[in-house]
């Protein structure tokens, strides 16, 4: 529950400053920024997603599988749109934290580490805040 009190909080944020870089940007600009707080806003919920179907994954196994799912749409909705070095790397970084993840699970990692996912989504997070 906290991590969704965080993330609507963030969002919040990421809305008011995108407020304010609208006046000073033009719309090109902010078109690709609100496409990329909208792709980081996707990938954050579905790592959320991703760590409760890892907590919980005795009882529900697929879970993790369509959250892995879910993380890779949205990867190659935001890899085709960005020229930005540091959001490439991130974004290269996830898609390396997911298939290492979907590799652990396919070999029966129950509850396999997602820590390089989670931090790569931070990442992005950070690239997509104007």
């Amino acid at each position: 529950m906290a991590a969704r009190h965080r993330h609507h909080r963030t969002a919040l944020a990421v809305t008011a400053a995108l407020l304010t870089v609208s006046a000073a940007t033009g719309c090109g600009a902010l078109d690709k920024t609100l496409d990329c707080v909208r792709t980081a806003d996707a990938i954050a919920t579905s790592v959320d997603n991703l760590q409760r179907a890892v907590a919980n994954a005795s009882s529900d196994p697929t879970q993790a599988s369509e959250a892995l799912d879910e993380i890779q749409k949205e990867l190659g909705n935001l890899g085709d749109k960005t020229d930005n070095a540091d959001l490439s790397k991130a974004v290269d970084d996830l898609r390396s934290g997911v298939t290492n993840v979907r590799d652990s699970i396919d070999k029966g990692d129950a509850t396999p580490d997602i820590t390089p996912v989670t931090d790569a989504a931070k990442e992005i997070g950070k690239v997509c805040t104007p």
